[in-house]
């Protein structure tokens, strides 16, 4: 009987002593769940693209700046040649000349066997500096429409006086006086398209003859009307 009562003791100790040593011992903690992990990742990827689209935004923003700038810039340069275009055109615009035959003194020209060059050198303007008063030739220093007058004086009697308005080498109109007896003249004009380069002069036809003195009879005038 003694024998069952300690043994019950040594049970009952047994028991407290497992019981203790159980709640002595640290217990994990606990770990998040796997759907917990997934919720974050969607979380952090939703971001992510947000900020993807942001990015696209603004780089489509500097690159439209980026273009309406070099449109501006575009647009800038084209004014300015504009500008200068009109610059140009209103230097070359500023185009005249008048000249008489003689620079001074009095004197026949002609009769010549063929056809003469006549050089007006008594420059009265020459707005542009087309005109050579060394050579009696207008060079036309842009494409446009200009105009060109002449007029001739001659004594009465054979031959008469006969100059040729002239444009490049080919014969344009012709002004001429021919009478029996006295003093007379003739004058023309012409409105001619010219390319930038091309020569306008007058000849004295062969055979013929002009007069002119101090009154300055003999004249050849021309202007740019406008450019193209």
């Amino acid at each position: 009987m003694e024998r069952v009562s300690v043994l019950c003791l040594l049970l009952l100790l047994c028991s407290l002593s497992g019981a203790e040593h159980q709640d002595n011992e640290i217990k994990p903690e606990p770990q998040p769940c796997l759907s917990d992990l997934h919720a974050v990742l969607r979380e952090m990827s939703a971001k992510l693209a947000k900020y993807e689209v942001r990015i696209e935004e603004l780089q489509t923003h500097d690159q439209a700046q980026a273009s309406e700038l070099k449109s501006l810039k575009t647009r800038t340069n084209v004014t300015e040649n504009q500008v200068e275009s009109l610059r140009r055109d209103r230097a070359v615009g500023q185009v005249a000349f008048s000249a008489s035959l003689l620079e001074s003194g009095s004197r026949t020209l002609g009769p010549f066997n063929a056809q003469t060059t006549l050089v007006f050198k008594h420059v009265v303007s020459n707005i542009g500096k087309a005109y050579s008063p060394h050579t009696g030739i207008f060079t036309a220093p842009v494409r446009g429409a200009y105009h060109f007058e002449f007029y001739v004086f001659g004594s009465g009697g054979s031959p008469g006086s006969v100059v040729g308005l002239t444009k490049n080498g080919e014969h344009i109109f012709l002004g001429q006086q021919v009478q029996s007896t006295g003093w007379g003249s003739g004058s023309n004009g012409a409105t001619l398209l010219l390319e930038a380069g091309d020569v306008v002069f007058l000849r004295l036809w062969p055979d013929r003859r002009i007069y002119d003195d101090p009154s300055r009879y003999n004249t050849f005038s021309g202007h740019l009307l406008f450019p193209m």
